[in-house]
């Protein structure tokens, strides 16, 4: 029996590629989740019992990061200047493996399933990256006057930081809207997995 165009798809989550940029490198890191499955249908349905979690939904896969900062603030002409900026990006991608050995054909179709789940994930990433350079753009050079002590010049970055968050979980829904429409890529992926005995 061949699946159809109907099936209900899990969501993603896109939150993201190790390029090197304005003398910093941001690293990516695959974290495998264990499934198991004979068939193409009971790989998928693995993945709904085990995939991560996205508020109350399992995902297929899951792209997170961590990123923190090194900011020199400065005071000058009488207020306070952010002089320079340093992310440390590491980008995550949570990704489904069998547990077990694979007939031939299932292997074929694993391998291409991942290999576009991989690629549509790590455009997640480059939002995330994208990200990060708007947040070093809005950071570098910014100044308040009159707050010599360095503290109204965060609550402000904090402001900048949020819109730019909100931009790229946007773009991110976007994509996703596209690629688990009908017919979009990962649709494909699913149906071309599920429908190999």
């Amino acid at each position: 029996m061949r699946c159809t165009a109907t099936l209900i798809l899990l969501m993603f989550m896109y939150c993201g590629p190790a390029l090197a940029a304005g003398g910093w490198t941001a690293r990516e890191v695959e974290e495998p989740y264990a499934i198991s499955g004979t068939t193409g249908i009971d790989l998928y349905r693995s993945i709904g019992e085990r995939g991560p979690m996205v508020g109350t939904t399992r995902a297929i896969a899951v792209t997170t990061f961590k990123l923190t900062w090194r900011r020199d603030y400065q005071p000058r002409d009488g207020g306070c200047t952010l002089v320079s900026v340093r992310p440390n990006l590491t980008i995550i991608y949570k990704l489904p493996r069998p547990s077990q050995r694979l007939s031939p054909p299932l292997a074929q179709a694993w391998e291409t399933f991942l290999n576009g789940m991989r690629v549509h994930e790590r455009v997640h990433g480059e939002t995330i990256l994208d990200m990060v350079h708007e947040i070093e753009a809005v950071s570098v050079g910014l100044h308040v006057p009159g707050d010599t002590a360095c503290r109204r010049i965060r609550e402000e970055l904090t402001a900048k930081l949020g819109a730019l968050s909100q931009k790229q979980r946007q773009r991110g829904r976007d994509f996703d809207l596209v690629e688990m429409s009908p017919g979009g890529n990962v649709h494909r992926l699913i149906l071309d997995l599920v429908n190999v005995p």
